[in-house]
């Protein structure tokens, strides 16, 4: 696959990874904050999945999921997953600024390290794992 394609791709997915998980988590957490009664049953949680904002929440989550599958059948995992945790910062500020959550100093310095690490695996570049066929170390 030619490098500047790859590069595309590889951003794209990205983006599509941290949004559907930043969204969803967003959108289950509005869900079962707004829900008429407890879950305190797995009737009350099969009841509560069908919601609006809990299915858009669980709809969204699983476009992470296949997203984040796909991002790995060809991005190194030591690439994926420092990147991607961009998706907790986004959460830290959805629930901040749209849930009304208190964030101590503590949690933004941890978000911060999250911020730092991020740009030091970006800044190393990502690498293509073997093609199908290839084997890899240990096989």
């Amino acid at each position: 696959m030619p490098h500047a394609r790859l590069q595309w791709k590889t951003r794209l997915f990205a983006v599509i990874v941290i949004l559907s998980n930043t969204l969803g988590n967003f959108f289950l957490a509005r869900g079962m904050r707004h829900l008429a009664a407890p879950v305190n049953s797995p009737l009350r949680m099969i009841q509560a999945i069908f919601t609006p904002w809990v299915a858009l929440g669980v709809c969204l989550l699983i476009l992470w999921l296949l997203s984040r599958i796909t991002f790995l059948s060809w991005a190194d995992l030591s690439y994926v997953l420092p990147v991607t945790s961009l998706g907790y910062v986004a959460n830290a500020l959805m629930g901040h600024y749209f849930l009304g959550e208190h964030i101590t100093l503590t949690r933004w310095g941890g978000t911060l390290l999250i911020v730092a690490g991020t740009v030091l695996v970006g800044m190393s570049g990502h690498h293509v794992i073997a093609q199908p066929g290839t084997k890899l170390a240990g096989e």
